[in-house]
């Protein structure tokens, strides 16, 4: 499976105090704090003028409302996709990464945790989802989700991480001309290193 060669937008949701304080939120349903509401108002400002057609969305509160923070200010549809949604942490949620998060990524899986090789497979199937919205919606989408969904636009596209993906800045990505190249990736309004 690969990820669909289409021009899309992403954005990570809000902030929450989860993400302040450095805990896994996994698939708990955290709210957006004050600064991740004023982040998704900042996204929406800064994505009215990029030609957004469609919203694709995790149905976590913290990314749903994040996205319709961004639509008010687009006046486009909003898409909820299941597949989009964190992965599911088990008993980790609520806890600092430690190395028991490095070996979830090598295969070793928390109780009641989804499998790090499943958990790609399906946010693979949610974003290739939302990439097909243009079928009957207008493009380009803009998928508003989460860092692990990200973990799957880096793996798919051939991006290299060289920073977190941060809450609430917008991200631009694009095939490459030929296949087996990365992909163009770049801040909205500065470049972002791939």
């Amino acid at each position: 499976m690969q990820l669909l060669r289409q021009t899309f937008f992403f954005l990570r949701h809000g902030e929450t105090d989860w993400n302040r304080i450095g805990l896994v939120q996994g698939q708990v349903n955290m709210p957006l704090n004050g600064t991740g509401l004023a982040q998704a108002r900042a996204a929406r400002d800064t994505l009215r003028h990029q030609g957004i057609g469609t919203i694709c969305t995790s149905p976590l509160d913290r990314a749903s409302l994040t996205a319709d923070i961004v639509a008010s200010g687009l006046h486009v549809p909003v898409r909820e996709i299941k597949a989009l949604k964190e992965c599911n942490f088990g008993e980790r949620e609520g806890h600092p990464k430690g190395l028991w998060y490095d070996a979830w990524r090598n295969g070793e899986t928390p109780r009641g945790a989804e499998r790090f090789s499943q958990f790609m497979e399906r946010a693979l199937e949610g974003l290739n989802e939302a990439l097909n919205a243009p079928r009957n919606n207008p493009g380009p989408v803009l998928i508003v989700a989460h860092g692990g969904i990200y973990w799957a636009i880096e793996r798919f596209a051939g991006l290299t991480r060289r920073e977190r993906i941060p809450n609430g800045v917008p991200l631009f990505h694009a095939p490459p001309p030929k296949p087996l190249l990365p992909w163009h990736r770049a801040r909205i309004g500065g470049f972002a290193a791939a």
